[in-house]
Order: C-alpha cells, then sequence, then structure tokens
C-alpha cells in the first residue's frame, strides 16, 4: 500500500511540475511563460494577447515577391520563423503601453534576446515608424543585407491591411483568401465580419485604429475578435 501510494504521490507532482512550467508567471507589467505564434508580431500566453511593440510583421495571407523565386507566402513564413525561434522556451513579456482598446503592447524577449528587434534584424517584419524608431537601425541592417522580405518587392503590412497589393497577379490568392473584416464597433469591441454578411460591405478597416484583415475565422478568433451577430 505504501509503494502504491509513493507512486501515485510522485505521479502527481510530476504533472504539478509539467501545469506549473506551462502558466504564465507574471509580475508588474510582465508575464513570462509559453507562448504560441498568432502571426508575426502577436503572441498568445493563456488568456493573454501581446503585440510586438515597434514593428509591423506581413499579414497571414501576405504575399511577397523574390527577385527570382517569385511569389511566397512571408507573412506564413515569418509566423513560422519566429514560432521557430521560440519553439517551447519560456518567453517574457513586458509592457510598454496598451492601445486605444486596451490591447498590451509588449516587448517580449527569449532570455536575453529581443524578440521585437530579432523579427526585423532578420527581415520578417519592419519597424512601425508611426509608433516608435525603436528598430529602424535594425530594418536598416536587414534592407542592406536583403534578407528576408528585403529579398525582393513586398507591400509594407500597413499597407497591404488597407487593400493595397503589389499586383493583381501575384497577389490574386492573399486577396481571395484574405476578405475577414476585422472592425471594431464604436463600443470598443472587436467583431469580425464574413463576406456575404449584412454589414461586410459597409464595413471600412482602419488600420490606425487597430483594425485589421483575417484569413480564417480561427486567425480572426484567435487574435481577440468575436464573430459579428449580423
Amino acid at each position: 500500500m505504501f509503494v502504491v501510494r509513493a507512486k501515485y504521490l510522485l505521479a502527481m507532482a510530476v504533472l504539478l511540475a509539467a501545469f506549473m512550467s506551462a502558466m504564465a508567471v507574471q509580475s508588474e507589467n510582465a508575464w513570462t511563460g509559453q507562448v504560441s505564434v498568432i502571426d508575426g508580431d502577436t503572441l498568445g500566453m493563456g488568456q493573454q494577447r501581446f503585440r510586438l511593440h515597434g514593428i509591423d510583421a506581413p499579414e497571414s495571407g501576405q504575399t511577397c515577391k523574390h527577385t527570382e523565386r517569385g511569389t511566397w507566402r512571408c507573412g506564413q513564413q515569418a509566423a513560422l520563423a519566429l514560432a521557430d525561434k521560440i519553439g517551447r522556451a519560456h518567453v517574457t513579456c513586458r509592457e510598454t503601453d496598451k492601445d486605444r482598446y486596451g490591447r498590451i503592447v509588449a516587448v517580449c524577449t527569449l532570455g536575453s534576446q529581443d524578440l521585437n528587434q530579432w523579427m526585423v534584424r532578420s527581415g520578417w517584419a519592419v519597424a512601425y515608424l508611426k509608433y516608435s524608431r525603436d528598430y529602424a537601425a535594425d530594418e536598416t541592417a536587414a534592407k542592406q543585407a536583403g534578407i528576408g522580405i528585403w529579398s525582393g518587392e513586398f507591400v509594407l503590412p500597413s499597407t497591404w491591411r488597407r487593400g493595397e497589393r503589389l499586383d493583381a497577379s501575384t497577389n490574386a490568392e492573399a486577396s481571395d483568401d484574405c476578405r475577414i473584416k476585422g472592425n471594431i464597433n464604436s463600443k470598443g469591441k472587436r467583431i469580425y465580419h464574413l463576406p456575404g454578411m449584412r454589414w461586410y460591405a459597409n464595413t471600412r478597416i482602419n488600420e490606425a485604429q487597430g483594425e485589421r484583415w483575417f484569413c480564417t475565422e480561427a486567425e480572426a478568433r484567435g487574435a481577440g475578435w468575436a464573430k459579428s451577430n449580423s
């Protein structure tokens, strides 16, 4: 009986340790834990979402054009690069600000490495100069090296969200696939509209106010948007 009870307690201790390891630990204005990569500039940690400060990565459905290889899914690759960089390691996200809709803007680090900086320096995101110049030098370095999205032509993510494409032929897939409108209504609620829904045609996306386009409903829900009731 003692041996069975000891084994049971040991198993419970292992499960508890695993559970505690996966939990996000919060201190003042900082969270540490395992994360999920929502896109190239957004991380999830439990129920919390972090928008990476000072950077703007290509959207999930965005395509870029390589000088030799042609069109490629740069938004998807940016997210995969960030996911590969982090793996299952714990990340610490420190709040730098909250946007007007209450979302946390943060600098997230892997050990001593600034992931925001790494994304820009590796050519997977641009410096979001509208809000910060913290990573302007890193963008210049990536551009000069011709790496990541700087290996060819691309539309700035903020411009892409407003509907601009490189050209109809190279971006037809992104235009067709990423038509879900992530709107923020007058009450500050984030809702998304699918093509064919009542208010879809009349909804205009304003990126400067935090609105955005999505490729799938799962992506929209993962970023914190709820489906419109009409």
